[in-house]
């Protein structure tokens, strides 16, 4: 199983995936032995992106310095490396490749984001879904919009320009837009927090659940 699935597009996908996770961990080491405050941004920045935090981890590089080109290809690289995983990951639970539990769940809720934007960018083809991707909206971004490329059959070289192309262009118009505001207004921290409380709230309730179920363990 293990030499058919390496064959599959989608495999070798998932390979990339952990072969990109494993530059990523070796250059965040290395930042955590030469300058530990980098290595906690490069880390934040990370967290934000997995729960669909791309503006707020823009705005943890500007607030922590980090220049333009800096912050636009390491933004850009966890991307990527998100929609390797998560775009494998979707095709091969469809097609039987990988059968556990909590991914068929997790791959079932993209689905269902997929599927409600799907009709709408239909009509559009490569375009769409570089707008999509592009656009700053809560249900927008390259996972979802990678996996209603798949859905509409395209090819994964027009998929992936699409979705990479929309993300770049989302990056570097969300640096922008902070860097200026950053230069003009020295309440944009706020603006940055705001962010941050935005992308986290869905997640408050699990926060505290882990917080609380913690709490009972020691207590006890």
């Amino acid at each position: 199983m293990k030499h058919t699935l390496l064959n599959t597009i989608e495999g070798r996908l998932l390979l990339s995936g952990f072969f990109l996770s494993t530059l990523l961990v070796i250059f965040i080491g290395f930042y955590g032995i030469i300058e530990l405050q980098i290595a906690k941004t490069l880390v934040l920045v990370f967290i934000v992106h997995t729960i669909g935090g791309r503006a707020a981890g823009i705005g943890l590089c500007i607030l922590s310095g980090f220049g333009a080109a800096p912050t636009i290809i390491y933004n850009f690289y966890i991307e990527v490396l998100i929609v390797c995983f998560t775009y494998a990951g979707f095709v091969l639970s469809t097609t039987n490749y990988l059968r556990n539990e909590w991914l068929i769940k997790f791959m079932a809720r993209l689905t269902g984001k997929a599927l409600e934007q799907k009709e709408k960018i239909k009509p559009f083809g490569w375009i769409g879904i570089f707008l999509f991707v592009m656009a700053p909206l809560p249900v927008t971004g390259p996972v979802v919009g990678s996996i209603i490329g798949y859905m509409l059959r395209l090819s994964l070289l027009k998929n992936f320009t699409a979705t990479f192309l929309g993300t770049l262009t989302a990056i570097t118009v969300w640096f922008y837009c902070f860097d200026f505001l950053e230069q003009r207004f020295h309440m944009i921290q706020y603006l940055f927090a705001a962010i941050v409380i935005i992308v986290l709230l869905p997640y408050l309730k699990k926060i505290k659940g882990f917080v609380i179920g913690n709490t009972d363990k020691r207590g006890n």
